[in-house]
């Protein structure tokens, strides 16, 4: 619970700064923004942390069962090395756990969508998927568990290496010298994000860039970066982000003609193909770009300064709602952001399903005060 009431006192800070980044841009003629794009990316966080507030409850109760029954490790009291260790070796877990998400399809599939975007910038770092916390609990948090890393030094390292990750994700820094033999740096991680063949599985560094140094996956920023996915998404749908992938290997998977090819596609990487199947054409259009009207811009950013409050409230009190109501708050809020996109994007379904969620919070909120009233 403390990682998630950090994370939700700074969400102000993010949309502050994601704001000041867009001023800055704009004051230096820099193309940085598209609104309907970081929408998308907003749309993706909030939905991930929808997520994380109902079963987030489970990761903390899985963690704690391992340290206390398996914890190879015991600190005394007030001992500073539990806290070194977790920044330690979580962003050495984090190295090891980002590298396989670019290189197992199976861990892709709930990585891919941070890297959807066809654009760089602090909203971009907010573009997270729901796969990602089943995937990193598994690889970096139960085995740091299993060490006797009590779940507060824990809690608070994964914090600080998201929050650190989030000013990384911006074109308008260039680069920070000496600091890149050390740091994770705006200039090192537009690498990571980059489909330049040149840039393509570098840097997975976390806070610290000197496990890609280590492991061979370091690359200087030396050429101007394209930013995406191999095979663009095209879409604005948060829902559509979270899932196209797994689509895409399940269709895979059913194209191969050996039984052995059907299992591989879970566990090969993103490039592979079985043998005899061609390789998928090149999309060689440009950047995803519809534009909504002006009205429709208006209206989707009101809006959705509900959105990111209710997230806000969902996660400073996911510890004390009741579960079901919990569930109700998330999904009407996901439910929110899928109507949205299809107002951004143009869709036909875009204002009946945005009309449906309007009559259904006009009926939540007549039923809680209904609810007040009785009480």
């Amino acid at each position: 619970m403390k990682q998630a009431i950090i994370i939700a006192s700074a969400i102000p800070f993010f949309l502050l700064a994601i704001g000041l980044e867009a001023w800055v841009a704009r004051r230096r003629k820099a193309s940085v923004y598209r609104f309907a794009d970081a929408i998308a990316d907003l749309s993706c966080g909030i939905t991930q942390q929808c997520w994380q507030a109902v079963v987030g409850v489970a990761y903390v109760a899985a963690y704690t069962f391992v340290q206390a029954r398996l914890g190879l490790l015991h600190f005394a009291p007030g001992s500073p090395w539990p806290w070194v260790l977790a920044f330690a070796g979580l962003d050495f877990g984090y190295y090891w756990w980002h590298r396989w998400s670019h290189e197992v399809n199976v861990l892709w599939a709930a990585h891919v969508v941070h890297h959807s975007s066809e654009d760089y910038n602090l909203a971009v770092a907010l573009r997270q998927a729901v796969g990602t916390g089943p995937t990193f609990l598994l690889i970096v948090g139960l085995p740091m568990a299993a060490l006797g890393i009590p779940p507060a030094p824990y809690a608070v390292s994964a914090a600080f290496s998201l929050l650190y990750q989030f000013w990384i994700h911006t074109q308008l820094i260039r680069t920070l010298g000496p600091l890149e033999g050390v740091l994770n740096t705006p200039s090192l991680h537009r690498v990571h994000h980059a489909v330049n063949p040149r840039y393509l599985d570098k840097n997975y560094g976390g806070t610290l860039i000197l496990w890609d140094r280590l492991f061979g996956t370091y690359q200087r920023e030396d050429e101007a970066p394209t930013y995406g996915i191999t095979k663009p998404l095209r879409s604005y749908n948060p829902l559509w982000a979270q899932v196209h992938y797994w689509v895409e290997l399940f269709a895979l998977a059913r194209a191969a003609p050996r039984w052995a090819d059907k299992l591989r596609v879970w566990v090969k990487g993103p490039a592979w193909r079985p043998r005899d199947l061609p390789p998928p054409p090149r999309d060689g259009r440009p950047p995803y770009d519809p534009r909504p009207s002006r009205r429709v811009t208006w209206y989707v950013a009101a809006q959705f300064s509900t959105a990111a409050a209710a997230t806000f409230l969902l996660l400073l009190y996911q510890g004390t709602l009741p579960r079901p109501l919990l569930a109700a708050g998330a999904g009407l809020v996901v439910l929110s952001l899928l109507a949205w996109s299809g107002l951004t994007e143009g869709k036909r379904w875009g204002w009946p399903l945005e009309l449906g969620r309007m009559a259904l919070v006009l009926a939540a909120a007549a039923a809680l005060a209904a609810g007040a009233l009785r009480a």
